[in-house]
């Protein structure tokens, strides 16, 4: 893996290089801070925490998350430059991991970028940081799986919002089976514990879990082997397009 750290660099100095870098993170501060103080009511609660934050990261990354992940391999494709890029000595899995890294890292500095409100809510009341904590790095987790979801679906195609529709849909998908509404609904199709198992797949029942402020380790797994799952099938796809 020598050559991860400069496609590494590369890719994520590439972010910071254009100007939708910059206007995605002010998309991304204004629609966080405007989910948690208006439509979460914040100041109405009365309460010294974030859930109003948190609650709406699900919903913001279904399309916030695509729209970052969907130029990864598709604008590579069209432009030809993917062709450049395995004649240069970086394997696929060098190049697959680094691309993904530099864009959950850009994701994360978003992330990050959102510490005000923590100092916000610090000023008002006396909140549980661990529980804040353990909500930030749910919200990474949850961020890199629908980065992963769109990273392969770019790959998938060379165009990129073929791409971004894919990628809303398979994450409304996994989000829409975590809520009560929806497992009541397929209840009604299939027995109980089915329903209750499709439900363990579900972006929002995990996310929930650790918005607790405990970090269970099998939420933390499911996390981390949907991204490894999704890189995997990502390299797969990009090995048989070499080869066309």
């Amino acid at each position: 893996m020598k050559n991860f750290v400069p496609v590494f660099k590369r890719e994520l100095g590439a972010y910071f290089n254009s100007p939708v870098a910059y206007v995605f993170l002010f998309i991304f501060l204004i629609a966080t801070g405007g989910c948690s103080f208006w439509l979460g009511g914040f100041y109405e609660r009365m309460q010294a925490d974030l859930s109003s934050f948190f609650m709406w990261h699900p919903w913001l990354y279904l399309f916030l998350i695509p729209a970052v992940g969907m130029r990864l391999w598709a604008e590579e494709r069209k432009s030809g430059t993917i062709e450049l890029l395995f004649t240069l000595p970086v394997t696929l899995p060098e190049a697959v991991l680094a691309k993904f890294a530099a864009a959950w890292c850009f994701i994360g500095i978003a992330l990050l970028m959102t510490f005000p409100i923590v100092l916000t809510v610090g000023y008002l009341g006396n909140p549980d940081y661990g529980v804040i904590i353990c909500s930030y790095l749910g919200s990474f987790l949850m961020a890199g799986a629908y980065l992963a979801i769109a990273s392969l679906t770019s790959a998938m195609t060379k165009n990129q919002v073929i791409s971004f529709v894919l990628s809303v849909m398979i994450c409304f998908v996994l989000v829409l089976t975590g809520l009560g509404v929806f497992t009541q609904a397929l209840s009604n199709w299939f027995s109980v514990g089915v329903a209750d198992f499709l439900s363990m797949f579900s972006f929002s029942t995990h996310f929930q879990s650790l918005q607790r402020g405990v970090v269970d380790s099998r939420d933390v797994v499911y996390f981390v082997s949907m991204i490894v799952t999704l890189l995997l099938a990502n390299m797969m796809v990009l090995e048989q397009k070499k080869h066309q």
